[in-house]
């Protein structure tokens, strides 16, 4: 091996000077353990993106072996948590002290959860893509977590329509006629007396917070639950018959828009005092149409997020 090697990034000045926003990696993989809220963290295959600032017009590049390694010293002797994140990004910082004043990490990933029935107790597992940012600029640190939570949507509409063509069904069927409860229940239960049914879909909510500096553990679980619980019809893992129909009730007692499940996420946000600002973008993959519905809310702060 040569005594000494060039370091053209160190050596060599720049083809063409001026200052660059961000350079780093992308798709770095690697498996890290997330620090969890309920006791043991979890291990996932996360897609990391490392950045720092190019300050120097002159520097010919930054260090990317550092950032590499700094990463790597991570996920082999630590958990992801806000504050192992942001001694991540000092150390960005520090190694390139001369070229950088900012800094920029992301990791992304499916966190399994395991859940339990509606009914039946029974319990199967569920992936949900998470991502956590973090940005230190200038001495400034935000830290930010993306949830994405598939839900079940019934079209108003749709239930509205369905009850019209029930109800002129029951009038044929019996017209003016004395008719028993009994009657009225057995021809319910029959194709015949339910005519129609209301359009559903597969839904999806893409939920982003930023998170106030008391966050330490990153609260993936309880941004799951608290999506889940607010949107009251989430997709099922394992499932028995009874499950099935709560499921149907559910979405039945559920009945959404859209709008109204951006709005409902957007007031159960605003009543959380660690989640600095938010944006809510729900994604409603049409039966009906051959396009999707969707709707996008942010808390609406000054300098905070775009729709």
């Amino acid at each position: 091996m040569p005594t000494s090697m060039p370091d053209i990034a160190n050596q060599a000045l720049a083809q063409t000077e001026g200052k660059l926003d961000w350079v780093g990696m992308s798709n770095i993989e690697m498996p890290v353990m997330v620090a969890s809220e309920a006791g043991l963290p979890q291990q996932v295959g996360a897609r990391i993106e490392a950045f720092v600032s190019l300050d120097d017009p002159k520097a010919k590049g930054i260090h990317m072996s550092r950032l590499y390694l700094a990463v790597d010293e991570l996920a082999n002797d630590d958990v992801l948590s806000a504050s192992s994140v942001r001694r991540l990004l000092d150390r960005f910082i520090e190694t390139h002290d001369d070229l950088s004043s900012k800094a920029q990490v992301t990791f992304s990933f499916e966190y399994l959860l395991r859940r339990k029935s509606l009914i039946s107790g029974k319990q199967g597992w569920k992936g949900y893509p998470v991502t956590v940012s973090a940005t230190l600029n200038d001495g400034h640190y935000d830290v930010e977590l993306s949830v994405n939570a598939a839900y079940s949507s019934t079209c108003p509409c749709s239930a509205a329509l369905a009850r019209q063509l029930i109800q002129e069904a029951f009038k044929k069927r019996f017209k003016e006629q004395d008719v028993s409860a009994a009657e009225v229940a057995a021809w319910l239960g029959t194709t015949e007396g339910i005519v129609a049914t209301p359009h559903s879909q597969r839904s999806v909510a893409e939920v982003k917070v930023k998170l106030s500096k008391d966050v330490d553990i990153l609260p993936i679980v309880a941004l799951i639950d608290r999506i889940e619980d607010t949107l009251k019809t989430p997709v099922q893992a394992a499932v028995k018959r009874e499950d099935e129909q709560e499921f149907a009730r559910l979405n039945g007692q559920n009945l959404m828009f859209c709008e109204d499940a951006a709005r409902r996420l957007q007031h159960e946000l605003n009543k959380v005092p660690t989640v600095l600002d938010f944006r809510v973008r729900v994604n409603h993959y049409e039966s009906l149409h051959a396009h999707d519905a969707v709707s996008v809310t942010t808390k609406g702060i000054s300098g905070g997020y775009r729709p």
